[in-house]
C-alpha cells in the first residue's frame, strides 16, 4: 500500500465504504409519488429535504447528491412523473447548507446549457457558503428538450457535448485559481485588502469559450469543489479518467461492476493520477427491511402503482429519448438506432439487460421502474448489506450512491437499518474525522495552477 493511499483510511486502519444518498423528487421509484407515505408535492417540500439533510448526516454519509435538468418532462407518459418539477439545485442545497455542518452537498450542473464563469462563480460560492463541502457533477445533457430553452433548434450532439465539456471544465478550474490561498491580506494598518500578485487573470481563449477572468470569489476551503461524473459512453470515460475525482455509475451486477471498476482506475493511471485519485460508486437501489418478505411487499406494492405509460416513458427517456409508444408490449425489444441526444452507456445498458435476460419492452420497463439499470438490493437488512459488502470487498466498487425508492420512509429504511448494519461490520463510519467533502473521500487537497506567488513568498 503506498503512502498516499495509507493517508486516506481512517484512524483504525481498515478500508471503509463511501456512501452518497441520491435524493430524487418523491424517491427513485417511477410510481414513489402515488405510494401513502410520500408527502404531496414531496420534491417540492422544502422542509422534507431538511429533514432529509438531517438525517442523512446524522447517519454520517459521504454527501448528498442531486441530479438535474433544465427542462420538463414532456416525453410519453410525462403527465404521470413527478419529476416534470423540481427546485434548481444549487438554490436547494444552499439552504440545505444553512441546517447541516459536515454533510457534503453534490449538485448535477450541465456543460451544454451554461456559461463556464457563471459555474465556477455559483459552485465556489456555495462551497464557501458550506465551508468545503461541495462537489459538482458535471453533466452533457442527456435530455432533448434543454436545446429549445436555450435558443437552439436541435439538441448538440454526442460528440459535440463531450468537447465542451472537456474546454468548459478546463476554464472553470482555471477560474477556481484565480487567487491564492492567502490572497485576501485584510491589512488595515497598510490600506491593503488583497495581494495583487496573488490574483491571476485566466485569459482562456479556446474553441469554445473566450473568458478573462480572474473570478471573483476567492480560492476553496477546500482547495476546489469535488469533480464528479458520469458518463460511461466512451468520451465519458475518457473525461471522467482524467479529471474526476467521484464516479457515478449504472451497474446491474457484480461482474460488470469489477470490469468497469478496474478499467476506469488502469486508465486514471495511464493519465499519471493515482487509483485511490478516483471514488466510483455504483447507484444502489435499495429496498430494505426487517425481513425479506416485508422488502419484497414493500416493492410489490410500488410496482402495482405503476401506470403503463409511465413505465414506457421512463424507458423511452433512459434508452436515449426513442419514442417507444406503438412497439408490441409484449414482444421483445427490437433493435434502435444509436442516439445522439441521449445517454449512449445507459442505452447500451439496457438493451443488453433486455436481450441477456429474455424481457419484453414491458418487462424491460418494469425492471427499470425503481433503479433504471442501477444495482437493485431488495431484501433484509443482512441480505442487503451481504451484497454491498461482496461489491465493495471483490474490486467493483469504492462504495455506493445509495438510491432509496421512496421519501422519506424508503431513506430512513437506509439510515436506520442498512447503515448500522455497515457500521457494526467496520465497513463504514461511526463518526466524521474531517469536516470538507474531499476529507470525507479520502481526497487530496488540489494545488493551484500558479505556483510561482506562493513559491515566491516562502523563498522571501
Amino acid at each position: 500500500m503506498t503512502s498516499e493511499a495509507a493517508s486516506h483510511l481512517p484512524r483504525h486502519g481498515r478500508r471503509q465504504m463511501h456512501l452518497g444518498a441520491f435524493l430524487l423528487e418523491s424517491g427513485h421509484h417511477v410510481a414513489a409519488w402515488r405510494h401513502p407515505d410520500v408527502p404531496p408535492r414531496a420534491g417540492l417540500d422544502l422542509a422534507l429535504y431538511q429533514r432529509l439533510a438531517r438525517e442523512a448526516e446524522a447517519a454520517c454519509l459521504d454527501a448528498i447528491f442531486l441530479a438535474d435538468s433544465v427542462a420538463t418532462e414532456s416525453g410519453p407518459g410525462a403527465e404521470r412523473l413527478s419529476r416534470s418539477t423540481r427546485f434548481e439545485p444549487l438554490t436547494l442545497l444552499s439552504a440545505l447548507a444553512a441546517g447541516t455542518s459536515r454533510i457534503g452537498l453534490v449538485s448535477t450542473v450541465t456543460t451544454s446549457y451554461n456559461e463556464p464563469y457563471t459555474v465556477a462563480r455559483q459552485l465556489l460560492s456555495l462551497d464557501h457558503l458550506s465551508a468545503g463541502r461541495v462537489g459538482w457533477n458535471l453533466v452533457t445533457s442527456d435530455n432533448a428538450n434543454e436545446a429549445g430553452n436555450f435558443g437552439r433548434d436541435a439538441h448538440l450532439a454526442h460528440g459535440d457535448r463531450y468537447a465542451r465539456a472537456r474546454e468548459f471544465l478546463d476554464v472553470v478550474q482555471g477560474l477556481w485559481d484565480s487567487w491564492d490561498d492567502d490572497a485576501l491580506l485584510d491589512d488595515r494598518a497598510a490600506g491593503l485588502y488583497c495581494d495583487p500578485d496573488q490574483r491571476h487573470t485566466l485569459d482562456h481563449a479556446g474553441a469554445q469559450f473566450r473568458v478573462r477572468g480572474p473570478l471573483n470569489v476567492p480560492r476553496s476551503p477546500q482547495g476546489q469543489p469535488v469533480i464528479a461524473q458520469a458518463g460511461a459512453s466512451e468520451p465519458g470515460l475518457q473525461l471522467a479518467a482524467a479529471s474526476a475525482e467521484l464516479v457515478f455509475t449504472a451497474q446491474p451486477t457484480r461482474e460488470r461492476a469489477q470490469a468497469f471498476y478496474t478499467d476506469l482506475k488502469s486508465r486514471a493511471q495511464a493519465q499519471g493520477r493515482s487509483r485511490d485519485a478516483l471514488k466510483i460508486l455504483p447507484g444502489a437501489y435499495v429496498v430494505v427491511a426487517p425481513t425479506r418478505a416485508e422488502a419484497e411487499d414493500r416493492q410489490a406494492q410500488l410496482q402495482s402503482l405503476v401506470h403503463r405509460d409511465t413505465a414506457l416513458g421512463l424507458l423511452s427517456r433512459m434508452i436515449g429519448n426513442i419514442d417507444l409508444r406503438g412497439l408490441d408490449w409484449d414482444a421483445p425489444l427490437p433493435e434502435l438506432p444509436l442516439t445522439d441526444s441521449g445517454q449512449r452507456s445507459r442505452q447500451q445498458l439496457l438493451t443488453r439487460l433486455g436481450q441477456e435476460d429474455g424481457l419484453t419492452l414491458g418487462q424491460l420497463a418494469m425492471k427499470i421502474a425503481g433503479g433504471r439499470g442501477h444495482l437493485s438490493v431488495i431484501g433484509s437488512v443482512s441480505e442487503v448489506a451481504d451484497v454491498l459488502q461482496d461489491w465493495f470487498e471483490h474490486g467493483a466498487a469504492d462504495g455506493f450512491n445509495l438510491m432509496p425508492p421512496l421519501l422519506p420512509t424508503g431513506f430512513e429504511a437506509i439510515t436506520r437499518l442498512l447503515v448500522p448494519e455497515l457500521q457494526r461490520r467496520g465497513l463504514f463510519r461511526t463518526r466524521y474525522e474531517g469536516s470538507t467533502l474531499r476529507e470525507h473521500l479520502g481526497l487530496a487537497r488540489p494545488a493551484s495552477r500558479y505556483p510561482a506567488a506562493t513559491l515566491a513568498k516562502e523563498s522571501a
